[in-house]
């Protein structure tokens, strides 16, 4: 009987349909356990399903080419839920445009203190330059992130896990950083998700209301656009 269910594993294991689906069951226990236990910054569903994914991996011994055959269809996705994003930022354009010169200035000081702060981090931990190449686009959604570290010579494989854990980490921990700030106005958190944790923090932005959800959308596209816009001006500098 172990023989039988061995020869099951190994075969379904190199099917892409299983590793879809048990990713879309992570998640979704993810948010099931952080509802239940009154949804607590260490339980934010993408840490949940991350930690069980892994897990399964290394217990499995699947390489990671293997899971992405599968897990590709729900990655193909991050374009059209990005762009999907517009609408809850359409639904706040004219609490955008009355606030427009505090957006531009916080999204400018943002997108830099995002960059030099991961460079500085990985300069004084004696990181190569190629390192920091791959750090500095940490705070910029993963299409993107990963486009400008191959476009300024760094390691676009391995900025994706760091962009992922950045927003990962922004989202457990922006709330609780945020409240000891005392920073309680929707659109000032929700431009503070938005540019350090991208995509991750911008769910997150989402589920705590509208407004934050929209000013989140906005800085994470803005970062984005203006992280790509700099950074290949800063990289010949970063040695």
């Amino acid at each position: 009987m172990n023989g039988d269910m061995r020869e099951l594993w190994v075969y379904l294991s190199t099917t892409p349909l299983l590793w879809l689906t048990l990713t879309l069951i992570a998640y979704q226990l993810g948010g099931w356990l952080f509802r239940r236990f009154g949804s607590p910054p260490l339980l934010n569903p993408v840490l949940t399903a991350v930690v069980f994914l892994v897990l399964l991996l290394k217990t499995s011994g699947t390489d990671y080419q293997t899971y992405f055959r599968g897990a590709q269809f729900i990655h193909f996705l991050l374009g059209p839920a990005t762009v999907a994003l517009a609408i809850p930022l359409y639904r706040e354009v004219h609490a955008v445009k009355s606030a427009f010169l505090p957006i531009a200035l916080a999204l400018l000081i943002g997108a830099l203190t995002g960059i030099f702060s991961a460079v500085g981090i990985g300069w004084l931990l004696g990181g190569e330059k190629a390192i920091l190449l791959t750090l500095a686009p940490k705070s910029v959604t993963t299409p993107i992130a990963m486009g400008i570290s191959e476009k300024i010579g760094g390691l676009p494989s391995l900025t994706a896990v760091v962009v992922v854990l950045t927003g990962i980490a922004g989202a457990v921990i922006g709330d609780v950083v945020l409240n000891k700030m005392r920073i309680k106005d929707e659109m000032a958190r929700g431009m503070a998700l938005g540019v350090v944790s991208h995509g991750i923090g911008t769910a997150h932005a989402i589920q705590r209301g509208r407004v934050a959800g929209a000013f989140s959308a906005l800085a994470m596209a803005l970062n984005g656009l203006l992280t790509a816009i700099i950074l290949p001006f800063i990289a010949p500098f970063l040695r």
